[in-house]
């Protein structure tokens, strides 16, 4: 089905031909950084996948991420961390929390050997651009579509049938939704799922290094947290930039959205009475943006017939463990290698690509969700105890889980088990 590479004779059905004619035709939706990673790691493994973006160009909203070590092992994989490593920032001092009144540190956490020792990779800071810049990388133009917004996905039998608000259809062998928390792709598969008010709001800015305080310029990644708010700082951009993310009490005015703003004021009123420090970079920001979370509960199934989800299509968690971009990795990571299988069919690969990703990516939507009670108690008893719980904690080598986790490993340890299986 060479037309929805283009029409004959473009640059989209000679890159198809150069890839040869028995691989199954894929679409993906959305050109984020899901959308990107799995294009590249589909063309890995010798697909020849079309991404379909609604914007005119690739860009990426927002501010800053953490690279945690999944996510880099992952990231040098693709061969595209070199394009990456320039922008990024690596963690050398490393994590902190903070307490809210006066800033001393409730636990800390040195990643300048340990984090590499331990998973084979550092810790790095990047602002999203620059993430989905190294992802492009790996993605020739050619098999981007920009400006082609979906407005349904339908289904004809197994096959799945995307129409966009140009008025053009596409039948592929496989669609992938990459369409990230509002995603249309993800409606036709399970249905419209209402999301709940979390009645937390965020808040984000981008700070120019010559006006941060230095304790925030440091290579750090520092969480402050206080009675029913905190706030994470870090270096991005080459250290160019502190990015600065605060989560507070939501009103009914916010909306879920990446370009809705606040104004420094209303920040710092958020933060009345922190510790000095703190209000210092909340005032250095201009005009941060201003979202609400909402609250979304793990999906039973992935699929439908010859389509399927990825990242926060599939699975949209609170930032408070910092995997969203990592888990779309490892998604787009996992299901390459599934379809790569040849000894099974496009539904069975997708079959076992939710099995082995849901559960993981379920229980990390679950401890994120769980994290914002954590960071937000109120003075007392309770916060004395997890204040003290703290102190005791090696986030690092508690949460190997999390940074350990290898896609190959996975999907090898899923065949092995199903091939023992009577």
């Amino acid at each position: 089905m060479l037309f929805i590479f283009g029409p004959a004779g473009t640059a989209f059905e000679e890159y198809q031909q150069t890839m040869g004619s028995e691989k199954i035709d894929i679409a993906i939706v959305g050109g984020g950084i899901g959308g990107l990673a799995a294009a590249a790691f589909l063309r890995a493994e010798g697909f020849a996948p079309v991404v379909y973006e609604q914007a005119s160009a690739l860009t990426e909203i927002g501010a800053g991420l953490v690279i945690a070590p999944n996510a880099g092992r992952q990231l040098r994989r693709l061969g595209v961390f070199d394009h990456l490593i320039n922008r990024g920032v690596r963690l050398d001092v490393g994590w902190e929390f903070r307490r809210w009144k006066d800033g001393s540190v409730l636990s800390s956490e040195n990643l300048e050997t340990a984090c590499r020792e331990l998973y084979g990779e550092h810790t790095y800071t990047a602002h999203r651009a620059d993430l989905l810049a190294a992802l492009k990388s790996a993605v020739p133009e050619s098999t981007v579509r920009l400006g082609m917004k979906c407005t349904s996905t339908d289904f004809d039998g197994d096959q799945a049938v995307l129409t966009f608000a140009s008025g053009e259809e596409v039948r592929p062998g496989l669609v992938i939704g990459a369409d990230g928390v509002h995603s249309v792709v993800r409606r036709s598969v399970v249905g419209n799922v209402p999301a709940r008010e979390s009645g937390i709001c965020a808040f984000r800015a981008l700070i120019p290094q010559s006006r941060a305080p230095e304790f925030a310029t440091r290579p750090a990644q520092t969480l402050w947290v206080g009675p029913d708010h905190h706030l994470v700082h870090y270096p991005v951009s080459g250290g160019e930039f502190v990015n600065l993310v605060a989560f507070a009490p939501s009103s009914a005015s916010n909306v879920e959205s990446w370009t809705a703003t606040a104004t420094t004021e209303e920040l710092a009123a958020e933060f009345a009475g922190w510790d000095p420090r703190l209000l210092s970079l909340i005032e250095a920001s201009d005009t941060p943006g201003r979202w609400a979370l909402l609250d979304r509960e793990p999906l039973d199934t992935w699929n439908r017939g010859h389509a399927t989800l990825l990242g926060d299509a599939a699975h949209p968690m609170f930032p408070f463990f910092a995997q969203g971009a990592a888990q779309a990795i490892e998604d787009a990571a996992v299901l390459a290698l599934c379809l790569a299988d040849t000894s099974t069919d496009v539904a069975t690969a997708l079959f076992t690509y939710e099995q082995i990703r849901r559960p993981r990516t379920t229980r990390l939507q679950e401890i994120s969700h769980g994290r914002s009670l954590v960071n937000h108690l109120p003075d007392g008893e309770q916060q004395e105890a997890r204040d003290h719980a703290f102190s005791a904690l090696d986030p690092l080598t508690d949460n190997g889980w999390i940074y350990g986790y290898d896609p190959l490993g996975a999907v090898a340890h899923h065949r092995a088990t199903q091939a023992a299986v009577p």
